[in-house]
């Protein structure tokens, strides 16, 4: 274990310090094609090879849910941590039964991309070739790999990459979360930088653009992160990657929080409080949430009254990998506040979700800001992850306050 923190730490210093330019110089010396060997093991598998282009819009926006394609990096797992294709899974050529298992639920027709370290590595062959012999039907190869994608888009890094930048001061961390979400808990030192305000704070963006940036937020389901680093790649900035973990995984891996270093405060013992409620629907101790735990007891036991519409506010993609059974799916990053509303249920408490929480709470303040009726409008703060039969795991988030 040791010796593969080392690996992965000496990984991280190549790159955040040689970027880009490093890659595309690599990328520079490598041929446009297989090598004779690894030409010949995509002939023995009767492998159909994939462009850049295709990759691209093969990850959708960034995270595992919104993927149109599942990923496969063969590289070693030191390598896949410190910079791999963003919502890939790892599954390295050597330990194929050791990794494989994280396939178990998926779809043997299920689209599945293999690549590793560029044309003349042989190890994404291999592990697709294993992959059909396993039943897999629709795998590809992206064979140019990890060094062209390096090149001209962002990588996604794992918690040793952030955690040498968080102790040597490496790198610029963005919290691209919620601003109320920043506040409550994050990474020491990092900025706030929201999808939803970037326009209007973008003069936070480093003036240097070889300064190395490391996005994050509420983990692998969330987008927001991706599209803060998307931006940033398209202004120029050479040295982008995104931290899917995000803060769960940070604190997963028992790090620093600036929730850590907050002093303690005097509590004043007061009367109990009754339960509110809207029209039978208990709320959260945040303004606009709905009662986590009820709402989750409601879902998992089956149970969600009659007078309850959950409104899955994530793109069709998310919805269509798995979603809370009964929601409805309103994308409502998309439309202006107006029109969303108008598509709303009438008669019925509205109740918001996603996959973090961070867009169901956006969702109501964008309906907030524009004045509209919010009475009966709540959202779920809370990490749900359904598949596509409806079975839930949900863990409920913390109270803001």
């Amino acid at each position: 274990m040791k010796f593969k923190i080392i690996s992965v730490v000496t990984l991280v210093a190549g790159l955040i310090l040689g970027g880009c330019a490093a890659t595309e110089a690599k990328v520079a010396q490598m041929a446009s094609g297989p090598t004779p060997h690894v030409k010949e093991l995509i002939e023995k598998h009767k492998l159909s090879v994939v462009d850049y282009a295709y990759t691209k819009t093969a990850i959708g926006n960034g995270t595992r849910s919104g993927a149109k394609a599942l990923l496969i990096d063969a590289r070693p797992n030191p390598k896949y941590l410190s910079g791999t294709i963003p919502s890939s899974l790892n599954i390295p050529d050597t330990q194929i039964d050791k990794y494989i298992g994280q396939l178990d639920k998926t779809p043997k027709d299920k689209e599945i991309i293999v690549y590793c370290g560029g044309w003349d590595c042989e190890k994404s062959p291999i592990v697709a070739g294993h992959l059909k012999s396993k039943g897999f039907t629709n795998v590809k190869l992206y064979q140019a790999g990890e060094p062209e994608w390096a090149a001209k888009s962002y990588l996604e890094v794992g918690t040793p990459v952030v955690e040498g930048a968080f102790k040597k001061n490496g790198a610029l961390l963005i919290d691209a979360r919620p601003y109320a979400k920043t506040l409550q808990e994050s990474i020491p030192g990092a900025i706030y930088m929201n999808d939803e305000d970037m326009p209007k704070l973008m003069g936070r963006f480093p003036a240097d653009k070889n300064t190395p940036i490391i996005t994050f937020c509420a983990g692998y389901e969330c987008h927001k992160s991706h599209v803060v680093a998307n931006k940033l790649f398209e202004l120029g900035y050479k040295k982008v990657s995104v931290y899917a973990g995000g803060l769960p995984a940070w604190k997963q891996a028992k790090l620093q929080t600036t929730a850590g270093a907050k002093k303690a405060e005097s509590v004043k013992a007061e009367a109990p409080k009754k339960d509110a409620s809207i029209d039978g629907v208990k709320l959260g101790a945040d303004e606009g949430t709905v009662d986590g735990e009820w709402l989750k007891t409601a879902i998992m036991s089956n149970k969600i009254p009659a007078n309850i519409v959950i409104v899955d506010v994530r793109n069709e993609t998310e919805f269509a990998s798995g979603h809370i059974g009964g929601a409805i799916n309103l994308e409502a990053g998309k439309m202006k506040a107006e029109e969303f509303y108008a598509k709303l249920p009438k008669g019925k408490v509205i109740i918001f979700n996603c996959a973090t929480g961070g867009r169901a709470m956006e969702a109501r303040m964008k309906l907030e800001e524009a004045k509209l009726d919010i009475s009966k409008v709540l959202y779920f703060d809370a990490n749900i992850k359904c598949d596509t039969s409806g079975k839930c795991e949900i863990k409920v988030n913390e109270p803001l306050g």
